[in-house]
């Protein structure tokens, strides 16, 4: 892909058109530059930045720059968050079984079978 071509988003700065790969944002109190991988989502306070701006930022006399080098080697969620999505994902199913298990418990004895407004009962 060319850096002018606009698949994703783009680089904050006026007049660039390659396309954004990390993230700045600032910490006025503190007088301190964030710079690190392309957020998620777009904020309004952060500014996405193109390779060649992110690599050039020059902050005021007195700020701090801290960069956040992104991992190259995590692609995707992480063993721990495929592990909570599926601990989450069983925790819905105990208890929806739990539920399904109670009703049957309670509902009469002689009844087979039911279907909205119909059931089945056992021939005497």
């Amino acid at each position: 892909m060319s850096p002018t071509t606009r698949a994703g988003r783009g680089c904050s700065r006026s007049g660039c058109r390659r396309q954004a790969v990390m993230t700045l944002t600032y910490v006025y109190a503190e007088s301190v530059a964030v710079v690190g991988p392309l957020a998620t989502f777009s904020e309004p306070h952060a500014y996405d930045l193109c390779a060649h701006h992110g690599d050039r930022l020059t902050v005021p006399n007195g700020w701090n720059v801290i960069r956040q080098e992104p991992d190259l080697s995590a692609t995707g969620p992480s063993t721990d968050d495929l592990m909570a999505i599926a601990d989450a994902v069983r925790e819905v199913a105990n208890s929806t079984e739990n539920s399904t298990e109670a009703k049957t418990q309670s509902s009469h004895v002689n009844e087979l079978g039911r279907r909205g407004h119909l059931r089945a009962v056992p021939s005497a």
